[in-house]
């Protein structure tokens, strides 16, 4: 089917959250909406005020342009705009352009009569930026918990934190989120390399079915998960290496002080090895 004539199909009035008809156009291939026009003005309004505050800094460079947050002692007050308080309101325009992005998926899932699967996946991303700027700041006492908007301060950021705690790979969760960060890239290699050989063979060849697709990896490994299955599986490792890598980081501070390396004295301390 072609596409412009399944578009015509689901291009109907309906299926909206918020304002009715009021918005429910498309410009182009791009369906507006209520939470379209709320997109754009948080993404518009956070864009300049990060110019803003890059003129107001002492380079134009892009690597080093950065935005910090408050310092340490507002804790979690209103800070002045140019020592932290643009910060604050870069961060409610950046929760609000990503939440109305995820409520518009919402609505072209509902004229579309599918599942929520795309806007649950990506609150889930969500989740994990406003662990970091909200979540996290907020169970530590002070908004200057939040990383900074930059390139290189933000890798600095990372960097202060993983040594704040002497070494980061020991926290337990980090481990989990970093398996399942590499896992997605294996379970892609492996979906999307399989797909290629059996969707693109050698010039005068046949194209391969889902048949040859299972056979091969039955014939691999033993086992195929299947067409859906792949897809199952590939979203639930994707989500599960961003809400560990979320939890990761909100239990640093908050509810372990030490070092990571630390917590592990409790496999040490077992009665099996007295």
């Amino acid at each position: 089917m072609a596409m412009l004539s399944f578009e015509r199909k689901y291009r109907v009035r309906g299926g909206t959250l918020i304002g009715g008809d009021l918005f429910d156009f498309w410009v182009g291939p791009f369906y507006v909406g209520f939470f379209g026009v709320t997109t754009l003005f948080f993404a518009v309004l956070g864009t300049g005020l990060i110019f803003y505050g890059a003129s107001q800094g002492p380079t134009w460079n892009p690597w080093q342009i950065s935005i910090a947050p408050p310092d340490l002692k507002y804790g979690l007050g209103l800070a002045p705009l140019m020592d932290g308080g643009l910060w604050q309101i870069i961060t409610i325009c950046a929760i609000g352009a990503f939440g109305s992005w995820a409520l518009r998926e919402v609505e072209i899932c509902r004229k579309l009569g599918m599942g929520y699967h795309v806007p649950f996946a990506f609150s889930v991303a969500i989740l994990a930026y406003v662990t970091l700027v909200v979540v996290r700041p907020i169970l530590l006492g002070a908004w200057g918990h939040g990383f900074p908007y930059g390139i290189f301060s933000h890798l600095d950021w990372v960097s202060n934190v993983g040594y704040q705690y002497l070494h980061f790979h020991y926290n337990p969760a980090h481990m989990l989120a970093v398996t399942f960060f590499f896992t997605t890239t294996l379970a892609l290699a492996l979906h999307g390399s399989l797909i290629l050989s059996a969707s693109n063979p050698p010039a005068g060849g046949a194209v391969k079915t889902a048949e040859h697709e299972n056979t091969f990896f039955r014939d691999t490994i033993g086992y195929s998960i299947g067409a859906l299955g792949i897809h199952r599986l590939g979203l639930f490792i994707a989500l599960s290496a961003g809400f560990w890598s979320a939890v990761c980081i909100v239990i640093s501070g908050p509810f372990w002080t030490k070092s990571w390396p630390e917590w592990w004295t409790w496999w040490l301390d077992l009665p099996i090895w007295s």
